[in-house]
């Protein structure tokens, strides 16, 4: 059989990576290749485990795809952003607002990030079923196959063993957090591309760096293609923010708030930021490629009790609210998107800001 010829697509080249000195989180690195039988899992799982509890991040490595594969899928994303005309981009505007969905084309200065800056990045999500749920611009329709292959490998090749090694860590059945995971189920997981663009010196000035606010992701597991211009950053156990490092085709993982409401406290999702790059790598746009997943919409948001883990937990289960008044997935996620960037928080005495959605207080850090 002939060879499948791939359509062609514009070379990305991100800038070199960073040779300042940096103060560098300390993350482990999981090889995921492991984690393909049960007994890889079962030897992963409480290293996993220990993880989430703990930094909340992890370096993930022999993921599936190979250096070159992943390179295209950033060549394929950054086509959203130099081959699209701005109409059309509009014309595949996400409904954030209005329906607290990110699927579509979010523009640039769309929020506030702080002292009435607004951001300077846009991004472009995609459904994970890529066709039917969404149209997408006439320059990306030729990479629509690679796309739906990146999103099912993320999803079943990556996610999955996840999900599977975070429930052996809570003693529940592998597939628990699988089955509130439905690849054609109603729900908001998707693939996405955000770049960062340049900002002046003096909106830097007025948010002291920062591009986007500390915070925990909405969902259960983010999934991050690691790039090398450095601007990630996570709160450490000590309090400090430390940069995340770029290692070559490895993926940065996290957990979100939907795993830290469905353990019962039991993960934590990490607080992360995104703030201006260091001076070597500052004037290049920083190109991003995610996997975002949430369960499906009708999740209640609630401790899974049945959890040998926490029912030797007892009091110490944490609820951010009653169960009966738990938000779903859809809930909460329509909840936090429409509000960020849009609305006024409160400011808190550490200089920190918090709102409340759905009864539950919501925390951003600065």
């Amino acid at each position: 059989m002939p060879a499948t010829t791939l359509p062609p697509v514009p070379r990305y080249t991100p800038p070199p990576t960073t040779t300042e000195s940096l103060e560098w989180a300390d993350l482990e690195i999981v090889d995921l290749s492991k984690a393909a039988t049960p007994e890889g899992r079962a030897e992963l799982a409480p290293r996993v485990r220990d993880i989430m509890r703990t930094t909340g991040f992890m370096y993930v490595v022999n993921h599936g795809l190979t250096h070159a594969q992943t390179e295209r899928i950033f060549d394929i994303g950054n086509v959203f952003f130099t081959q699209v005309p701005d109409e059309e981009r509009l014309n595949h505007a996400a409904k954030i607002a209005e329906e607290g969905s990110k699927i579509g084309y979010k523009p640039r200065q769309l929020w506030t990030i702080d002292n009435g800056v607004r951001d300077q990045h846009e991004q472009y999500a995609l459904h994970r079923t890529i066709f039917g749920q969404q149209k997408h611009p006439k320059a990306i329709e030729p990479f629509l196959p690679e796309l739906r292959a990146f999103s099912e490998h993320n999803h079943y090749n990556v996610l999955h063993p996840i999900l599977r090694m975070l429930a052996i860590g809570m003693e529940l059945p592998e597939d628990t957090f699988i089955n509130m995971h439905n690849f054609d189920g109603v729900g908001d997981s998707h693939a996405r591309f955000i770049k960062y663009h340049p900002r002046t010196a003096e909106d830097e000035a007025k948010t002291n760096g920062v591009w986007l606010k500390g915070h925990i992701d909405i969902g259960t597991v983010t999934i991050l293609y690691s790039q090398p211009v450095a601007a990630l950053q996570i709160l450490s156990p000590d309090g400090k923010w430390r940069w995340v490092k770029h290692i070559d085709n490895a993926l940065v993982v996290n957990v979100g708030d939907a795993i830290e409401m469905l353990s019962g406290g039991f993960y934590k999702g990490t607080i992360h930021r995104v703030v201006q790059p260091p001076e070597d790598q500052r004037g290049h746009t920083r190109l991003g490629t995610y996997y975002f997943a949430l369960t499906d919409d009708d999740v209640k948001l609630v401790p899974l009790t049945e959890s040998p883990v926490l029912q030797r937990t007892g009091p110490g289960i944490v609820r951010k609210c009653d169960d009966a008044l738990a938000p779903t997935m859809g809930e909460w996620r329509r909840g936090r998107v429409k509000t960020y960037g849009f609305t006024e928080m409160t400011k808190r005495a550490d200089g920190n800001e918090e709102q409340v959605i759905n009864g539950i207080v919501l925390k951003y850090y600065n």
